[in-house]
C-alpha cells in the first residue's frame, strides 16, 4: 500500500508550538536583548582581565574567561536563532531549526576545553602561589556579580523555550556563583593573607563549569543523534498502537526529536483483514497526539498479504524488500 504521509504535518507544527511558546518574545526584541547581553559581558570581560593582571588574581582572570565564553556563546546563539527562523527549502527539507542545537554543542564543547585549561592553571598556581591584591578582586568581582545578574534578567524569558538561551542563562547563573566565590576569596586574602585561596577558587570554578557543561551536553547530543525523546517509552507506544482496533502489527518504528520540542514518529502499520484504513489512521493519530503528544507522524499502511517479513519492531533493519 502507498506510504501514508500525514496530510496535517503543516498543522502539527502549530500544535507543537502551542506547547512551548507560552513565554513568546518577539524575535527582533529577543535579538536586541541578546545583543545587549553580549555588549555588557564583553565590557565586563575586558575590565576583569585588566584587573586580574594588575591584582595578580588567577581566580578573577578565570571568571573573566568564563564571561568571555558566555559573550561568545551568546553571539553563536543569536546567529543560530536567525538561521533557525528560516523556512524549509529544497536543500534543508526539515528546516533550519537544529541550527540552535548545533550552536549549543559548539558552545558546550568550548566550555569543556576552557574548564580543563582553568583546572590546569589552578594546579600550577597551587604549587607557585602569587601575590594577590584583595581589594581589586573584591570590587571587580562585585561589579561582575551585578553584570551577571543583569544579563540573566535580559535572557530569562527566552531561556524557557530554547536550549541555547537556557544554556546562556544557566551560564550566567554559574558566573554569578563564580563571582560570589571570587569575592569570598578576596575577603579571605584581605583578612588572612591566604594566597592559596585564589587557585583553590579557580579549581572550584573549573570543576563547576565542567560538571554543568557535561550535564547539559546530554540532551543536545540526544537530539543530534535522533534519540528517543525523554519521557516516551518505545514499547509503550508500540503496545498502544497495536491495541487500536484494525491494527494487526506495528514495526519499523522510528521515534525521534526533529528539534528541541518537536517529537516525531514514523512506523509501518499492518492492517487487520477488512480494516478501514481511513478509520485506523484517524484513531492512531488521535491516540498518538492525545496520549504521547506526537502530532508530527508518518504512517505507512500494509495489508496482510504485502506486509514486511521478519521486520524489526524498532528501526529499519537491513532488509531491502520493505
Amino acid at each position: 500500500m502507498p506510504h501514508d504521509h500525514d496530510p496535517d504535518n503543516g498543522d502539527s507544527r502549530s500544535h507543537h508550538d502551542h506547547h512551548h511558546h507560552h513565554h513568546h518574545i518577539d524575535p527582533a526584541s529577543g535579538d536586541r536583548r541578546v545583543l545587549g547581553a553580549v555588549a555588557v559581558n564583553l565590557g565586563l570581560t575586558v575590565v576583569q582581565i585588566v584587573a586580574g593582571v594588575l591584582s595578580g588574581s588567577l581566580a578573577l582572570i578565570a571568571d573573566a574567561i568564563h564571561n568571555l565564553s558566555d559573550a561568545l556563546s551568546l553571539v553563536v546563539a543569536i546567529v543560530a536563532r536567525r538561521i533557525a527562523r528560516r523556512p524549509a527549502d529544497a536543500d534543508m527539507t526539515f528546516g533550519y531549526g537544529r541550527a540552535e542545537v548545533v550552536a549549543a554543542l559548539v558552545n558546550y564543547t568550548t566550555l569543556v576545553v576552557i574548564a580543563f585549561y582553568l583546572f590546569a592553571e589552578g594546579i600550577n598556581r597551587l604549587f607557585d602561589p602569587q601575590d594577590v591584591e584583595g581589594w581589586t578582586v573584591v570590587v571587580v568581582a562585585g561589579v561582575a556579580l551585578v553584570v551577571d545578574t543583569v544579563t540573566a534578567v535580559l535572557i530569562f524569558r527566552m531561556s524557557k523555550n530554547s536550549v541555547n538561551m537556557r544554556a546562556a542563562f544557566l551560564h550566567n547563573i554559574a558566573d554569578a556563583m563564580g563571582s560570589v566565590a571570587v569575592i569570598v576569596a578576596g575577603v579571605l586574602i584581605l583578612i588572612y593573607d591566604w594566597r592559596l585561596v585564589d587557585p583553590i577558587v579557580t579549581l572550584g570554578i573549573s570543576v563547576y563549569i565542567l560538571w554543568h557543561t557535561l550535564r547539559e551536553l546530554r540532551p543536545v547530543i540526544r537530539i543530534l543523534m535522533l534519540a528517543r525523546p525523554d519521557g516516551l517509552a518505545v514499547e509503550e507506544v508500540l503496545e498502544a498502537m497495536e491495541a487500536v482496533p484494525g491494527v494487526a502489527d506495528v514495526h519499523h518504528l522510528h521515534l525521534w526529536q526533529m528539534g528541541e520540542y518537536e517529537n516525531s514518529l514514523e512506523a509501518h502499520v499492518v492492517l487487520a483483514q477488512s480494516a478501514d484504513p481511513v478509520a485506523v489512521k484517524s484513531a492512531l493519530k488521535a491516540l498518538l497526539g492525545a496520549r504521547f503528544d506526537l502530532s508530527h507522524t508518518s504512517l505507512e499502511f500494509e495489508g496482510p498479504r504485502d506486509q514486511c517479513r521478519d521486520a524489526p519492531r524498532v528501526g529499519h533493519g537491513n532488509a531491502l524488500t520493505c
